[in-house]
């Protein structure tokens, strides 16, 4: 049977709650992994420097 298309009848259609929660976390995570790591990147490059350009030169 169709359904009329001028009726004022709303149809309820039931849908499954969606957990959206843990993928936002999950790419929180993802993010903060992403630039911590950068970071002690960028730290480590630094050092690099350090010792291969500047303590050379007080010796």
């Amino acid at each position: 049977m169709m359904k009329d298309p001028h009726s004022s009848e709303v149809e309820h259609v039931n849908v499954d709650e969606q957990d959206t929660k843990p993928i936002y976390e999950n790419r929180v995570k993802a993010a903060n992994a992403v630039k911590y790591t950068a970071y002690v990147m960028l730290f480590l490059g630094f050092l690099y420097f350090l010792v291969a350009f500047i303590l050379p030169m007080f010796e």
